[in-house]
């Protein structure tokens, strides 16, 4: 016996602009645990006591609900970017309430211009990829060069690591996120890993 595999976003997408308005909460849903894992690598780990990411997710959810006609009717861009887009602006505009609320900043500044759990996440991913530093050091020397490396990358470079690595979105939508085209997209990435065992090599050299 077929199973019947589960309509694609596309085929939602089709739906809804078709009228089919039971397919709209699946239709957001479905993106739901991708939206926590991008907010979960955004959210300064300082604001966890005042902001809960299930709030950020509600209010795009919510957000998106209102705009989706605005969307199926222009398709500015691919559905996840798109939802995506309204998360980080949801999540952005929390971090400017805090901030004034609490007259700190929110943007304090580490090994990765990311929280502290994110950047070690991601150094601990590009760990697991990379062929240096080499094996000599132990994994916490190691990792701290990858900290410092990913320090001195420019933000561009640090930007299509997290989306690759952390948020771990397809090329079609980094090149979306990043307005750009798939092979920019490609080159980035290879330029940034590049640039990251480059620095990573300096730095080893100076251990």
């Amino acid at each position: 016996m077929t199973i019947p595999l589960e309509p694609d976003t596309e085929q939602l997408l089709a739906s809804a602009a078709g009228g089919d308005n039971r397919v709209r909460g699946c239709l957001l849903e479905r993106h739901r645990t991708r939206l926590k894992r991008m907010v979960a690598v955004r959210l300064d780990r300082r604001l966890a006591a005042r902001v809960d990411p299930s709030d950020v997710i509600q209010e795009t959810m919510a957000e998106a609900a209102g705009r989706l006609d605005d969307y199926l009717r222009d398709r500015p861009m691919p559905f996840y970017p798109w939802l995506r887009q309204i998360a980080l602006d949801r999540l952005g505009t929390m971090h400017r309430r805090h901030l004034r609320a609490s007259r700190r900043s929110v943007s304090r500044e580490d090994s990765a211009g990311l929280p502290d759990e994110s950047a070690f996440e991601l150094a601990e991913q590009l760990l697991a990829t990379s062929t240096g530093p080499s094996a000599r050091l132990r994994r916490e020397e190691r990792r701290g060069l990858v900290l410092s490396a990913l320090a001195l990358l420019g933000e561009r470079d640090r930007e299509v690591l997290v989306l690759r690595y952390l948020e771990q979105l397809p090329t079609a939508e980094a090149a979306a996120v990043l307005g750009v085209s798939d092979g920019a997209v490609k080159m980035r990435l290879l330029r940034a890993l590049q640039r990251l065992r480059e620095f990573l090599k300096r730095l080893e050299d100076r251990t």
